[in-house]
């Protein structure tokens, strides 16, 4: 596995590798910190993903964290600029504040904006800022020891990044959602499962990365003009009715229908191929 990390990656929160062809593997890379997100890692997200998105090289993408835990969540030593905004007066200190929790979210949407697809896999703790992360991926994978925590109501705040938008609409119980984000409990691996935070436990971290890396290939093995159709009218109807969802597919297929994709799905189909035997354009 080909990586780039510390002193000659471009990054200083996030190691960047590309374990297989078309697959992108995107590391949070702070083990000394227990991957906490701090000044840095607010921004370099954007830039990753916004590079990744427009990388034709790239069809899917692995999500996972260095040493022993997948994220701490926020690092509050270095959030100086969210507890003590500038301003000369209260309009303008709301401004300035409003200003960077709107850049702070966008780190995170800018995984759910990309067209390729993510495969999150969580391994240990994955708390505040992590739970954020993970309900802007598409597939969430954990190991048997993972655990999750909506932890910002115990740090005097209201979890303002995502985790209050995205989550109900991935685990389907308000009850649930409510519960966890008013009391900062801890939620385990079996419960994520079976609640759909997570779609598949392992019972290690090994197992799991070898697991994600399997699915990614598969992904990757598919027209990346379906692949990337898919996510994109699937993030649209899950906050459209299902009348707009299927004007925007019919909008949408009205000229993605016409690519040499297709066939050549069809013919490996017929023949019983994979299409991973196929050699799909770029895009």
């Amino acid at each position: 596995m080909s990586s780039s990390g510390g002193a000659d990656s471009p990054y200083s929160t996030l190691a960047i590798s590309h374990p297989a062809e078309s697959v992108t593997h995107v590391e949070l890379h702070r083990p000394e910190k227990r991957n906490a997100m701090n000044r840095a890692f607010w921004s370099e997200m954007v830039d990753c993903f916004n590079k990744i998105a427009g990388d034709p090289d790239c069809r899917v993408v692995v999500l996972s964290g260095a040493a022993k835990i997948f994220t701490a969540g926020t690092d509050l030593m270095e959030m100086s600029d969210v507890l003590q905004p500038e301003g000369d007066d209260t309009a303008r200190i709301s401004w300035n504040l409003r200003k960077i929790v709107t850049k702070y979210q966008e780190t995170f949407t800018v995984i759910e904006k990309c067209p390729k697809p993510v495969v999150v896999a969580v391994h240990g703790a994955c708390v505040g800022g992590g739970f954020d992360l993970i309900t802007a991926c598409d597939i969430r994978l954990c190991t048997q020891d993972a655990w999750f925590q909506i932890k910002e109501v115990d740090i005097g705040l209201a979890a303002d990044v995502g985790t209050l938008q995205r989550l109900p609409k991935v685990i389907g119980s308000r009850s649930l959602v409510n519960e966890l984000a008013l009391t900062a409990r801890k939620m385990y691996a079996d419960e994520a499962k079976s609640s759909g935070l997570v779609s598949r436990v392992f019972a290690d971290k090994e197992a799991m990365m070898a697991a994600a890396l399997e699915m990614a290939g598969e992904i990757a093995g598919r027209s990346p003009v379906a692949v990337q159709g898919t996510k994109i009218n699937l993030v649209y109807s899950r906050d459209h009715s299902v009348v707009d969802g299927l004007n925007y597919m019919a909008t949408w297929n009205m000229s993605m229908l016409q690519t040499q994709d297709v066939m050549k799905s069809a013919a490996a189909a017929m023949e019983k191929k994979s299409p991973k035997t196929i050699a799909f354009s770029k895009l």
